[in-house]
């Protein structure tokens, strides 16, 4: 069995060697001539898993260590019998980690302000659920969901009235409730004049030239970590932003493993082989903090991340794509909450509240 691999991808080699020869290559340069006599392709979000790559070839079967799919064609892999799994729920607390930092960084008392979420399912919903226990008012939107799951569900007008907003849906451009351009000229008038807006999912889930407008008028705080026409981002808009990030929200080590962990499983069922289950992570460390901000701060600082974009990207001129892939490649090891043990001399209130949010208590 012959399988193609993105080399961004941890335990690949653990996991798939048994089983086949493997081949690791940059996601966003996988093409038809490196899948044509291949069983087997795992992904990320970066490569088109569409009739132009596969056309002709051997796969059977595709993996993408991803919650998000749209960068695959479903129906063209059914067509074709070719079997998919992805893996929805990997990098949920990635994210949520990747919000909070940005909450810890730019809004000193976010607690005490309305958080609105945009989209509650896998990364939308935990989040929710996170802040509610921590008594953080929010306003959901989700128009598939029941009210009756979740009692702060309101309407999208209501919802962006917050003083915090974060988004958390699919990219869609048909069906009843399409997500591109969601967030347009028409929207962003509605918006608070100093809201904090906070976009994960997909870039094009915000028009990027109306943010430019809005932001050109308000005093708002925006933070991206995904744009439109990535990774040939709009370095004007870079500029304007309060937090930049190259697409690494879900980067975390244990959320990359979790995605290729789950991928595996299904690659077991495909072919029929004994799961074997994941090798253990046990890599943990010990904190003191004084503070929420100085707990969250310490797992994962997107301060950082900003300023090291901003360093490498607005001193380019030109293609500044191969410059941006480079900055999510090699963004540096980044640990879930839940790594994290507190000491037992943290403040008690302060370690329940950590507690909920993923820190481990010894």
């Amino acid at each position: 069995m012959k399988i193609i691999a993105d080399n961004s991808m941890p335990l690949v080699q653990e996991l798939f060697s048994p089983y086949g020869d493997i081949t690791m290559l940059p996601g966003r340069e996988i093409c038809s001539e490196d899948v044509r006599f291949a069983d087997v392709l795992l992904v990320r979000s970066i490569t088109q898993v569409n009739e132009n790559l596969l056309k002709n070839s051997k796969i059977r079967f595709v993996g993408s260590a991803t919650i998000g799919s749209d960068h695959v064609d479903e129906l063209y892999l059914q067509e074709q019998g070719i079997d998919f799994s992805n893996a929805p729920g990997c990098n949920s607390r990635a994210v949520i980690q990747y919000v909070i930092s940005v909450l810890c960084s730019l809004r000193a008392h976010w607690m005490d302000q309305t958080v609105g979420i945009i989209g509650c399912g896998n990364i939308g919903g935990k989040l929710y659920h996170i802040l509610d226990d921590i008594g953080v008012k929010c306003h959901c939107y989700d128009p598939f969901l029941d009210a009756k799951k979740n009692k702060h569900l309101v309407s999208f007008e209501k919802a962006i009235k917050s003083d915090i907003l974060s988004i958390h849906v699919p990219l869609t451009i048909d069906g009843p409730f399409p997500t591109y351009h969601m967030f347009n000229d028409e929207v962003f008038l509605r918006l608070k004049k100093d809201i904090l807006l906070i976009n994960s999912s997909r870039g094009a889930v915000i028009d990027n030239k109306s943010l430019i407008n809005f932001l050109s008028t308000s005093f708002s705080q925006v933070s991206l970590d995904v744009w439109e026409n990535e990774p040939n981002i709009s370095l004007p808009l870079l500029e304007l932003v309060d937090i930049c990030s190259p697409h690494i929200a879900g980067y975390s080590y244990d959320g990359k493993i979790k995605g290729t962990e789950m991928i595996f499983e299904a690659f077991c069922s495909k072919y029929s082989i004994d799961y074997p289950g994941a090798p253990p992570q046990n890599k943990f460390f010990q904190l003191s903090p004084t503070s929420m901000n100085a707990a969250v701060t310490a797992t994962f600082d997107i301060k950082k991340i900003d300023h090291q974009m901003r360093n490498v990207l607005l001193k380019k001129t030109g293609d500044i794509s191969a410059e941006f892939d480079a900055l999510r490649k090699n963004c540096p090891k980044r640990y879930e909450f839940n790594r994290y043990h507190l000491t037992k001399n943290t403040e008690n209130s302060l370690a329940q509240n950590l507690r909920k949010i993923g820190f481990k208590i010894t």
